[in-house]
């Protein structure tokens, strides 16, 4: 099978197509337009791989697009603009790539007789859980479900929404073989240093301030990213046509709890904690209940949140030399420099 994964070389997916590579025997076409997230460095040992094809493209470019399907069998979805904060500072590339981007492809498999399509959200289309101070714990542990109503709060997770809206309504309109997925916050390597864990990481590292919005009592539900990946692998096999599956971590944290576990693993100082003005719109808890996922597609998280932690703070620490490339390119990009703070995925 020939499969098109868009934003392959990002975090996840990067990842996604180093399991597709060793693991199956798909053939992977990577189509991504290598913005500042994306890095072809990330594919390094199984880019020569000769089941593996790059095209570097926009998916709001309609020719690039239809050159990517070419004999495409199924699309994994996963080329997005992501952060939080950028969002907040200028919501238009989300909407450009996470909405009409998603159109342009749906359009292109619809136009190719694509076999299944599979689109990577996120819990954050569902908005906020009830909150209580996570030093008194909310016994209810109600948690979002795949019927839980949408209610995105920042204009990424509005972004998402409209995209998983768009690929649910190509399915139930023109019959497309459409999968959503949704999952919590990632962590694991090769995740760009603007978000929270491999930012506290590599400022710790270098003994700079780890910046922690309001009172850091945020609750997000981590999952690894290599347990991500392998749900999205069956959903693609098993996953029914029309549905979604939401995919988490069974691992709640506040963000201070994930910050002082970074120190802890690296042994420097609490004191390195700096409180700052927190986000706007800042959602207080996210929490992914995965029974459907367990159920359906016989998956369940593998990484504990501790080694999969403690995993991860060692990749950065033994890969110094690809976390300060990354950083010095965003910079000379433009892109504005490293975010204060990363409490998104």
């Amino acid at each position: 099978m020939r499969l098109l994964v868009t934003g392959g070389a990002g975090f996840i997916g990067s990842n996604l197509i180093r399991l597709l590579v060793e693991t199956t025997t798909h053939e992977v076409v990577n189509l991504d337009a290598l913005t500042y997230a994306g890095n072809l460095q990330n594919l390094e040992g199984v880019s020569d791989s000769p089941r593996y094809r790059f095209i570097h493209g926009d998916i709001c470019d309609v020719d690039v697009v239809d050159e990517a399907f070419d004999g495409v069998d199924a699309v994994m979805h996963l080329a997005a603009e992501s952060h939080v904060d950028r969002s907040i500072r200028s919501a238009a590339p989300f909407v450009r790539t996470n909405v009409l981007g998603t159109q342009n492809l749906l359009a292109a498999a619809l136009h190719h007789g694509v076999g299944r399509f599979l689109h990577v959200s996120t819990d954050e289309v569902y908005g906020e859980l009830p909150w209580s101070d996570p030093r008194r714990p909310d016994p209810s542990r109600t948690r979002f479900t795949e019927d839980w109503p949408l209610a995105p709060r920042s204009p990424y997770a509005a972004s998402k929404a409209g995209s998983d809206a768009l690929a649910l309504a190509y399915h139930y309109t023109h019959g497309l073989d459409v999968v959503v997925t949704r999952c919590s916050n990632n962590y694991g390597s090769y995740q760009f240093p603007e978000k929270l864990i491999p930012l506290m990481v590599t400022n710790a590292l270098d003994g700079l301030p780890l910046p922690v919005y309001g009172d850091g009592l945020y609750v997000r539900d981590w999952i690894h990213v290599e347990d991500h990946c392998r749900g999205l692998l069956a959903a693609l096999d098993l996953g029914r046509e029309g549905e979604v599956y939401n995919f988490g971590g069974d691992a709640e944290r506040t963000n201070l709890q994930v910050v002082e576990s970074v120190l802890q693993l690296l042994g420097r100082s609490s004191d390195l904690i700096r409180h700052v003005e927190d986000r706007a719109g800042h959602d207080r808890r996210y929490a992914i209940d995965a029974a459907k996922a367990a159920r359906e597609l016989g998956w369940a998280p593998a990484v504990s949140f501790e080694e999969g932690l403690s995993a991860t703070v060692a990749w950065y620490r033994n890969h110094e030399e690809w976390w300060r490339r990354v950083k010095a390119g965003a910079h000379r990009a433009g892109s504005g420099g490293m975010p204060t703070v990363g409490g998104r995925a």
